[in-house]
């Protein structure tokens, strides 16, 4: 198993990481180390969960031993083992079977660190009843339960401090929900509570979002919460989760129900007294809140409201000024949700005593009640009323359903909306965490995400894919096959015109794309009109045959529905048409941000291309869109020009809102490294570069406009024509890969960082071949190739990490359909470890006739014939990239290579020499020019001063800033600064102005400032 040596710590990787996963590793090591928020986007297929766990487990293990059984043995659990101070890592994400995949992913890793899944009592409950209900009905029936051990008690919960004491080893190996469900039903055992017992002493942690958004949740967990580590995966929508989380709408309906079941508690206590003389329960609560709520329904209806469309709307604070009226106020809330959490529980009792005498009708039932508690929580939190003013009070006629029409009574819905989602964010600053780290494959655009958030994200990073430009074809097409525009605005898309063009361009997408394929609407109006349209419209070509009928030539439709409960039945269809050889595959038609946009796998054939039809924009005339917009303009406008700050606007917002919803659609497809699809924009205003500049970073590169349609279907069949033949070489490499991994057992392996410096440092460069390609040649013949023919075999490196042929040792690991995988793994594991050193440079001393294979440029030589060639180059060089190879032999090897950690050799150093000869001697490679070598000198030099001029700390800050700007996985302004930052003191000055000879000229002007 490969070791990584990155800021200082060894990360054991699965596989050979991919140069994109270096920098996914290396940041978020980086925020751990440095305790600060990181913000980190890296597409789908990158193995961006393996990188995230390999990365925050490495560093938790450098601070000291993963949790044991041996003080469950003891009878402690109410503390880590090792030590009780070592930070706690929370992963989470938005839905169980999100982190079904993330514990897949830990079972991969070679880390084993204590661990446990939460979840509801809803999922890991198997007592026959309680299990059936929901919500706060099953909670109580769980507590009754569990209490009292009379005739009716739970038999698993008193099973699980002996099942605990027997299994202390419990979660030292990977265990999902559905394992601590087997192991309850096999011991006998209460899974929740084994969940909450094993909480208190793992290491890291699982659960779904609303364990640490919703407060009650997070006071509900026995964590050490300083220097906590808190990790959001697939955090894209978490801004709007935090927000919905901190709002409520109170509809006449539910508001209804709940009077009615007040009602029910009157009658409930006043029976109990009067049949047993039961007094626990005082009927006179409950006729106090069924009187309150009665008069909060008249309140709501006698609300003025002029117009219909916009509502009644107030300040946040108003609340407080509406609900004074009832004489609720912060003394008499928490009375009120006392006497909620009462009702409930009588509520609960009745059912329970229903259900035994035969009647069924309210099991599982939820206690509408429960909303007014959580609603009066959520406005008098924390005894204050600041919050208030984040919010906005509004009340609206909706539409009445048949079960909200009551004696003719208007249907209103009071609603809070909170338009600050730092609002739960900052609860965590309060808690002393020591990271958050957030991380999805569509953050972009992450201005707006973190001004959203109200978080400092002082390490972001927006990482390239790790496909070849072969395997993906990104265009604009503004206009159909009769030259009329594509535009979905509300001016154009309900003329004929447009539907014609649009239909009769899904026919030619139909024709072309094979197997799957997505098409995305705006929204669900217009998938329904333009639908509808093509169904009744005959094209005027063929009058016997409509728009729908052309495409269903093509391919078998599936049109997602708008009930999510017929959602899996719609996907189940379309994975049934895909296999139906009567046609050329399937295509979906769905929604931006609606079920098949969101977290869906269309990997491989399942979804071959994308098309998007328009910018999906919120509706300007939704009420919480038209206040959001306005709260974020008066909060911009709030902020005085002198401060030099900017806001962000409601117009931005709601642009950057939609772009999101269109990173996400597209993000269906190309889902691993051997994929390949197409993203087809159709809508003319993806020509502009605004539009353009918001889609996700590893996709803009490959964006083309084209000004004809017949462009488009001559490139786009092309594409797909060689896919064929593509995938039958990616296959082909990928078994290469796994044979070389059975037979190589002494590899060296590439050093990323030898490579960088000299591609960055040296000012003369050359060219990087775009042709190249994966060998299959031996290991002899490797060796014996000469210069110019192990270039050609060697992929571009900001492709893949597969440097050379002989370098690999599994196939693909994030492919998941790959049938040599598991093989590979085994094999990976049975070789020889390699240590691969990030922090490292220079050339080991290599032995004789052990066969390790010299080093090479990754990049194809471009010789500099003349001086003022090279004084003409102002940019980086990207190639003449030299690799240092080490393995991990033995202990004293490994005790060698741990003592050097410079990035290259020092001038000074005799016996290895100038850093650049010994690139062309190892490689026995093609001379350069006498300037050449005295630029080499130079970079070699300089990279010496620097490293006796920073400490080690500055030192792998410039290392990380230097692969930034390669990788451009941050913005130059943003790396030159800090680089200017650590050269900023006295007695780097030299240095400082030095600097700038290595700075490209487009961004000279940039770095200009820091001279002055």
């Amino acid at each position: 198993m490969p070791t990584y040596k990155i800021r200082g710590m060894d990360v054991e990787f699965p596989f050979q990481a991919y140069d994109c996963q270096l920098v996914y590793m290396e940041k978020v090591i980086q925020s751990l180390q440095s305790r600060c928020n990181a913000l980190l986007e890296s597409p789908t297929g990158t193995g961006k969960t393996l990188c995230l766990l390999c990365a925050t487990l490495a560093w938790r293990k450098s601070l000291g031993g993963f949790s044991t059984g041996k003080s469950s043995r003891r009878g402690d659990m109410s503390s880590q083992s090792d030590s009780p101070k070592l930070p706690t890592i929370i992963y989470t994400s938005r839905t169980h079977s999100q982190l079904r995949q993330v514990i897949k992913e830990l079972k991969r890793s070679h880390y084993r660190p204590k661990m446990v899944v939460l979840g509801s009592r809803e999922q890991l409950c198997i007592h026959e009843e309680v299990s059936s209900l929901r919500g706060r009905a099953q909670t109580n029936a769980c507590h009754s339960l569990c209490k009292k051990r009379q005739k009716r008690y739970c038999a698993h919960f008193p099973r699980v401090a002996e099942f605990m004491t027997n299994n202390p080893d419990l979660g030292e190996e990977p265990i999902d929900i559905e394992d601590l469900v087997n192991y309850g039903k096999t011991s006998g055992a209460c899974p929740y509570y084994m969940s909450r017992d094993l909480h208190k002493v793992v290491d890291i942690l699982f659960a779904p979002y609303n364990y640490l958004i919703d407060p009650g949740n997070r006071r509900s967990l026995n964590i050490e919460w300083n220097n906590a580590i808190l990790i959001f995966d697939e955090a894209h929508n978490l801004e709007s989760l935090c927000a919905d989380a901190a709002s409520f709408d109170l509809s006449s309906g539910l508001l209804t129900a709940c009077i009615s079941e007040a009602k029910n508690c009157v009658d409930l206590s006043v029976a109990r007294r009067d049949k047993s003389n039961d007094t626990s329960c005082n009927p006179d609560n409950f006729a106090i809140l069924k009187a309150l709520l009665l008069k909060l329904e008249k309140r709501i209806s006698e609300i003025d409201i002029n117009s219909k469309e916009v509502g009644f709307t107030k300040p946040g604070p108003y609340i407080y000024e509406l609900l004074a009226d009832l004489n609720v106020t912060h003394k008499t809330s928490s009375m009120l949700i006392d006497i909620i959490e009462e009702a409930a529980l009588l509520l609960e009792e009745d059912t329970s005593t229903t259900d035994r005498g035969g009647q069924n009708k309210t099991k599982g039932a939820v206690c509408r009640l429960e909303s007014i508690g959580n609603i009066l929580k959520l406005i008098f939190k924390d005894g204050g009323t600041s919050h208030a003013n984040y919010y906005r009070v509004h009340v609206q006629d909706v539409q009445s359903t048949a079960s909200e029409s009551f004696g003719g009574k208007p249907s209103r819905t009071l609603s809070w909306w909170c338009f600050n989602p730092g609002i739960a964010m900052e609860e965590f600053s309060k808690l002393g965490v020591g990271s958050i780290i957030l991380t999805s494959g569509t953050l972009s655009p992450m201005d707006s995400f973190a001004e959203e958030l109200k978080l400092d994200f002082p390490i972001r990073l927006e990482n390239p894919h790790v496909i070849s430009e072969s395997q993906i074809w990104a265009g604009v097409v503004p206009v159909g096959p009769s030259g009329y525009s594509f535009n979905s605005s509300y001016r154009s898309r309900d003329s004929p015109e447009y539907k014609l063009e649009l239909g009769n361009a899904i026919v030619n997408f139909a024709r072309i794309v094979p197997d799957g394929l997505l098409i995305f609407f705006p929204s669900y109006y217009l998938m329904d009109l333009l639908i509808g349209y093509w169904k009744n419209t005959n094209n005027p070509n063929s009058t016997n045959s409509t728009i729908w009928e052309r495409i269903c030539k093509h391919k078998l439709p599936v049109i997602e529905p708008r009930q999510a409960s017929l959602f899996p039945t719609a996907i189940d269809d379309y994975m049934a048409k895909l296999k139906d050889t009567s046609c050329s595959g399937s295509i979906f038609f769905a929604v931006c941000r609606g079920k098949v946009s969101e977290g869906l796998d269309f990997a491989d054939h399942a979804g071959r291309a994308v098309v998007v039809l328009g910018m999906p924009f919120a509706t300007l005339t939704d009420p919480k869109v038209r206040l959001k917009r306005e709260f974020l303009d008066e909060k911009a406008l709030a902020v005085p020009l002198r401060t030099g700050s900017k806001l962000l606007t409601g117009e931005e917002w709601y642009s950057q809102q939609a772009s999101r919803a269109i990173n996400q659609a597209v993000g269906r497809v190309i889902r691993h490294r051997h994929d390949y699809g197409a993203i087809i924009f159709c809508d003319e205003r993806f020509t502009y570069t605004n539009r353009q500049s918001q889609i996700s970073v590893w996709i803009q590169p490959h964006i083309k406009c084209y000004s004809k349609f017949g462009d488009v279907v001559f490139t786009l069949t092309r594409f797909f024509r060689d896919g064929k033949s593509r995938k039958s070489t990616l296959l082909q490499n990928s078994h290469t890969e796994d044979h070389l991994s059975k037979n190589v057992k002494r590899q060296d392996n590439l050093k990323p960082m030898d490579k960088l410096f000299n591609s960055f440092l040296v000012p003369m460069g050359t060219t990087k071949d775009p042709t190249c390609s994966e060998p299959s040649t031996s290991l002899t013949e490797s060796k014996t190739q000469n210069f110019s023919a192990q270039i050609r075999v060697i992929p571009p490196a900001n492709r893949c990490r597969d440097y050379t042929s002989t370098m690999k040792y599994s196939s693909n690991p994030f492919q998941i359909e790959n049938k040599n995988s598991a093989a590979a793994k085994r094999n990976l594991d049975n070789s020889e470890q390699m240590v691969v050193d990030l922090t490292e440079d220079g050339f080991q001393d290599e032995k004789q006739g052990k066969g390790i294979i010299a080093s090479c440029s990754l990049k194809k030589t471009k010789l500099v014939k003349t001086e003022d060639d090279l004084c003409q180059r102002t940019n980086f060089q990207e190639n003449q990239s030299s690799v240092s190879i080490s393995a991990k032999h033995n202990p004293s090897t490994k005790q060698e290579r741990s003592g050097n950690t410079e990035i290259m050799q020092s001038t000074r150093d005799a016996k290895k020499g100038n850093l650049q000869s010994r690139i062309h001697n190892n490689l026995g490679a093609v001379s350069s020019s006498a300037p050449a070598d005295d630029e080499e000198k130079r970079g070699s030099t300089f990279l010496s001063q620097v490293k006796e001029a920073l400490t080690d700390a500055e030192y792998n800050d410039f290392v990380g800033l230097m692969r930034a700007l390669k990788s451009k996985a941050e913005k130059a302004s943003h790396v030159l600064q800090s680089i200017a930052k650590l050269f900023s003191t006295p007695d780097r000055l030299p240095l400082l102005r030095r600097f700038k000879d290595y700075v490209p000229a487009k961004y000279q002007h940039l770095y200009e400032r820091y001279l002055e």
